[in-house]
């Protein structure tokens, strides 16, 4: 099996762009993802820019708009959220969105979805932000619903927080079974559990291999507590790798990210990220996702492009 590449578009400030350009500035990013072989092109889900990319004040585009949008303007590659917040979307509507998605797309869409985090937006949309044991509560429920909605056709559900009552979901999805649901987040007790009733992608952030592959074990043994094999769940690391042709490049871009982001950055040439990926791979990593906050040219997304033929190239050799 190839690795899976994501193109993810957090960023959508884009010096010299035009307001009214600024749309087709996106587009341009997703089909050069495409062209490049990335196999996922996902936005965020969020209303202000997050803390480590931006001021809240930069512009942030409504997450399933867009998508219904690049739908129409790609071919082939899935589209998706890392990752709605299960509190800002009701789960039933979240479903019947995704699935629209699926459609527009010709079988496409997947479902990203985590326990929500950014307490600042809640607040400024007059939306419940819940303790964690709440919002993972909501997440437990809204994955049921969301599953249900994908694969029966008149279901109901009861929930503490949520219920639908023989929902129509009309049309259906075109994946069968359903759009793939990635859930993302590394909490040990509750989202790796989910993860492992209700998942079929993690998305989890690059650290050492060391506290990746204990991470892996605690969801191994969520696995087989509720009796899933995790071979059917592919884990998808978001990297910092930033790569370059010379360290002059790697410099301006070091220097243009927030130092949040600068500190997690790891500068390589393609050979040395490959092998990077090669390592992340033996250990069980198969899928990989990369910023447009660093990765904001054709050029430097087709950069990208030439690790993905490396890496799938090596790998298939393997």
């Amino acid at each position: 099996m190839n690795a899976l590449f994501g193109f993810h578009m957090p960023n959508y400030t884009y010096p010299g762009v035009p307001k009214d350009r600024l749309f087709d500035h996106v587009v341009e990013q997703a089909k050069a993802a495409e062209k490049a072989g990335f196999d996922l092109v996902t936005v965020m889900d969020h209303f202000y820019q997050i803390r480590g990319l931006g001021p809240e004040t930069d512009p942030m585009m409504e997450a399933y708009t867009t998508l219904g949008a690049l739908a129409a303007t790609t071919s082939r590659v899935k589209l998706g959220t890392l990752v709605t917040g299960v509190t800002y979307r009701n789960p039933a509507i979240l479903a019947k969105q995704v699935t629209t998605l699926d459609v527009i797309s010709h079988g496409r869409a997947i479902l990203g979805i985590g326990a929500a985090w950014n307490e600042d937006e809640h607040k400024g949309y007059g939306a419940e932000f819940p303790p964690i044991g709440q919002r993972m509560d909501r997440l437990d429920e809204a994955l049921t619903i969301a599953k249900l909605m994908f694969t029966k056709d008149r279901p109901s559900f009861e929930g503490k927080y949520y219920k639908i009552d023989r929902a129509l979901n009309v049309p259906r999805p075109l994946q069968p079974g359903g759009p793939k649901i990635l859930i993302g987040g590394t909490g040990e007790r509750r989202t790796l559990r989910l993860l492992a009733q209700h998942g079929d992608i993690g998305h989890w952030f690059a650290a050492s291999l060391e506290e990746l592959k204990r991470k892996k074990q605690i969801f191994y043994e969520h696995c087989e507590a509720v009796k899933r094999d995790p071979s059917e769940v592919q884990l998808t690391l978001g990297v910092g790798l930033v790569l370059v042709e010379n360290e002059k490049d790697g410099k301006a871009i070091l220097d243009s990210l927030t130092p949040e982001r600068r500190a997690m950055a790891r500068v390589t040439t393609v050979p040395q990220a490959a092998e990077v990926i090669g390592q992340y791979m033996d250990a069980g990593f198969t899928g990989f996702t990369f910023n447009n906050n660093i990765y904001g040219t054709v050029e430097s997304i087709a950069r990208v492009g030439e690790l993905i033929k490396v890496v799938n190239k090596t790998h298939a050799a393997a």
